[in-house]
């Protein structure tokens, strides 16, 4: 059994193809309906970053198992511009691209675990997870 898949984002369907695995993979590991929806929402939110910031880059999502608890690991990571002021994006409310500008504060919000690591010039990993409670 596979404990990882990979989506690489090139274009918008791709988005697609990468929530549908982050909804396969929570459902497999027995997530409810309501965590299979904030897993697809980070990965929509993440995918889409990749996008339309980096143009392109790749999610990883990830079984977990870890001292009796179940658990999904998303990684969006890209080669992209960077992120220069990592404090100002995880405002609520900032926005670049004219969106609602919940983001990455959104996407820890519903998620268990958030990290993000960006330099400019050579691009952004986030990892974050999300425990089977």
């Amino acid at each position: 059994m596979s404990t990882q898949s990979y989506v690489k984002i090139l274009n918008e369907w791709d988005i697609v193809a990468a929530r549908q695995v982050g909804r396969n993979v929570a459902k497999e590991l027995g997530f409810g309906t309501v965590d299979q929806a904030r897993i697809t929402t980070t990965i929509s939110e993440l995918a889409r970053n990749i996008y339309l910031y980096a143009g392109q880059g790749e999610i990883c999502i990830e079984k977990l198992w870890d001292n009796g608890r179940t658990g999904l690991r998303i990684i969006a990571e890209d080669k992209g511009p960077g992120i220069s002021d990592i404090r100002k994006v995880m405002e609520d409310g900032y926005t670049t691209s004219g969106g609602l500008g919940a983001g990455l504060p959104g996407v820890k919000r519903l998620m268990d675990e958030f990290d993000i690591e960006s330099e400019v010039g050579v691009g952004t990993k986030i990892t974050t997870t999300k425990w089977i409670r």
